[in-house]
């Protein structure tokens, strides 16, 4: 193989940019050239091919985001779209092809496969949905981000003797809110995959006041009541439940939702490595011939596992933790 390429797809998620270093500078290594397909299969289908070489990805370890960037594509789920992008990457020379993003993101990848094109996946979402892997790149930053606005938001909630409810992102998925949750001693977590009774959480809240609490923290994941459509927000649903405990307790409340600002920033230690461990691990299967794989961390350990299995093994939520939640609030 002497030409791969590499996109990033779907959410940004904190750590993409060095998972993009980590297969342009271990590729250039073994002497195969790396282009860089511009805003995920959107830039494939219309070209937006670049060279990546050594320098163009200096220096971006440390940045959030992707220098690919991002965007959706509902003309390469067509056909004609999808015939289009290989064509693209018979155009360019591009051998095999590296795909960074969440399980969308792959099927995307095996759809290319029918093509003849080979594909290794490097799982990368804020979400921590993917299966077959512990964690995925951009989900440690992203529940840090929010435990630092949980942390700060405690603080005027003890100064006021407040409630707040705090949303965080997770349109499908609950890993984000539940491990801020846990570590942000929240009273109560709401996900998606867990129904939730209103009145027993203000039973809870109540009865948290009368043993002297000076405040509530509720986080509440975005998708709790429903999945909105790709790219459309969920209708306020930290309005919807702070409105509810407030109508029912007649405890004052605000309303935090955390938004956009849980996509940015920094990486965190865990997620460069993470990102740099997968992205090198997957030139490396591409260079072997391997295809339809991807790269996850089980117990510590980088293992190569099916993008199919990994998409139909959807991770499920730890319910012993949600109810380490419920026990560590209830006294």
């Amino acid at each position: 193989m002497r030409k791969i390429g590499v996109l990033t797809s779907g959410g940004d998620a904190p750590g993409m940019n060095a998972a993009i270093r980590a297969v342009t500078r271990t590729a250039l290594y073994y002497g195969v050239e790396v282009m860089g397909i511009k805003r995920g299969y959107h830039g494939l289908v219309h070209g937006e091919i670049i060279p990546l070489r050594s320098r163009t990805v200096g220096d971006i370890l440390q940045r959030g985001g992707t220098i690919l960037r991002t965007a959706r594509s509902e003309k390469f789920k067509t056909p004609e779209g999808l015939k289009r992008a290989a064509e693209q990457l018979d155009k360019f020379g591009i051998e095999g092809l590296v795909v960074i993003g969440g399980d969308g993101s792959f099927r995307g990848a095996l759809d290319l496969m029918e093509y003849g094109i080979k594909v290794v996946g490097v799982p990368g979402t804020i979400d921590n949905d993917i299966g077959c892997t512990d964690y995925s790149i951009g989900f440690d930053t992203a529940v840090n981000t929010a435990v630092d606005a949980i942390n700060k938001i405690r603080d005027t909630a003890t100064s006021h003797e407040r409630l707040y409810v705090i949303e965080v992102m997770g349109r499908n998925s609950g890993f984000l809110a539940l491990t801020a949750g846990l570590a942000g001693g929240a009273e109560s977590v709401l996900i998606p995959e867990v129904p939730f009774d209103i009145d027993e959480i203000c039973k809870k809240i109540v009865a948290g006041h009368r043993r002297g609490k000076a405040h509530s923290i509720i986080v509440v994941a975005e998708g709790v009541e429903g999945t909105p459509k790709p790219g459309q927000a969920a209708e306020n649903i930290g309005f919807k439940i702070g409105n509810m405990i407030c109508e029912k307790t007649d405890f004052e409340t605000r309303i935090t939702i955390l938004g956009h600002v849980q996509r940015g920033g920094t990486p965190t230690v865990m997620d460069r490595v993470l990102a740099t461990r997968t992205g090198a691990k997957a030139v490396e299967l591409l260079l072997d011939g391997d295809s339809g794989n991807m790269v996850g961390l089980v117990d510590n350990k980088y293992e190569v596992f099916s993008m199919k299995e990994s998409i139909e093994k959807k991770k499920s939520i730890d319910m012993a933790t949600y109810e380490l939640v419920n026990i560590l609030s209830s006294t």
